[in-house]
């Protein structure tokens, strides 16, 4: 008995497999088109945060001013003061914390973004890539409120209003690619590997004490320079020093930095992207 060829006579009907990934410009543009299910899917996970807390989008501005108050307690009052800059330690402090939040939110709720949507992935046909997007689209909209308010208490504690604010969108720009990258990354090795999830707090903690969030890394490692600019590769450090050099008077950065954060953004972005799309079809299986 002669073998039928399903998949021959379904290729001359026009007929595709369920899930088949799309070429890469192909599976660019319809990301493209369907940016809004993105765009409403961050809409309504927002407002079910404010449905289920009392203080609804209050606990996104609340959670790093606690973090603030510990760090800023504990290396402020009761640690040395050798690492720290004397003059402007609590901008410098909320400036590290918040920006921080933005990368460490969207890490973690990229990495989750596929799993957590195992029902939709499995139910309805789309480019997967809309789910991380999406959710980077959520911490871009929480990340708003958290500017806004990291800016009035930049200036309430004596910093000036300057021309080099108008850099500051740019650097989150350029560190939302990065976070973009990150996403999909973790997105797709989250599905292959459901214990990165457990490994991602840790990363995330390891991140937050060496990128110089509340201690100056110029002032701990002055006499180790190899070791400095080692850790000055870090784009996540780049990221907040860059904020800081525009927002507080007299910070300075090495030139380098911006290089460093445009080489790490757009090359992770592309990255990330090839990354998650050569999986397409194995989503919503494995």
């Amino acid at each position: 008995m002669t073998d039928i060829d399903y998949e021959k006579i379904a290729a001359d009907a026009g007929l595709e497999r369920v899930g088949a990934r799309a070429p890469l410009g192909e599976y660019l543009k319809e990301l493209w088109v369907r940016r809004h299910f993105a765009y409403t899917l961050a809409r309504f996970r927002i407002q079910a945060t404010m449905s289920e807390n009392r203080l609804g989008l209050g606990w996104i501005v609340i959670r790093p001013i606690f973090t603030v108050i510990i760090f800023g307690t504990i290396f402020g009052l009761i640690m040395p003061r050798t690492s720290r800059p004397e003059d402007n330690f609590i901008p410098f402090l909320v400036i590290g914390v918040f920006v921080f939040e933005y990368f460490s939110k969207s890490f973690s709720a990229g990495a989750k973004s596929i799993t957590s949507n195992a029902a939709l992935v499995r139910s309805l046909n789309f480019p997967r890539m809309l789910l991380p997007l999406a959710s980077i689209m959520q911490q871009i909209f929480e990340l708003v409120p958290i500017m806004a308010v990291m800016a009035i208490i930049v200036v309430v504690f004596g910093e000036p209003i300057t021309w080099s604010w108008l850099l500051v969108p740019v650097i989150l720009a350029l560190m939302t690619m990065f976070n973009m990258g990150v996403a999909l990354i973790s997105a797709r090795l989250t599905v292959h590997m459901r214990d990165v999830t457990q490994i991602i707090p840790l990363v995330t903690r390891i991140l937050f004490y060496s990128s110089g969030i509340f201690y100056s890394l110029d002032q701990v490692l002055a006499d180790k320079p190899e070791l400095l600019r080692i850790v000055q590769l870090n784009p996540v450090h780049d990221f907040i020093s860059l904020v800081r050099a525009q927002m507080l008077a007299g910070t300075e950065v090495s030139p380098e930095m911006w290089w460093v954060s445009v080489i790490a953004s757009v090359s992770l972005l592309v990255i990330g992207v090839v990354f998650f799309w050569r999986a397409e079809e194995r989503y919503g299986r494995d």
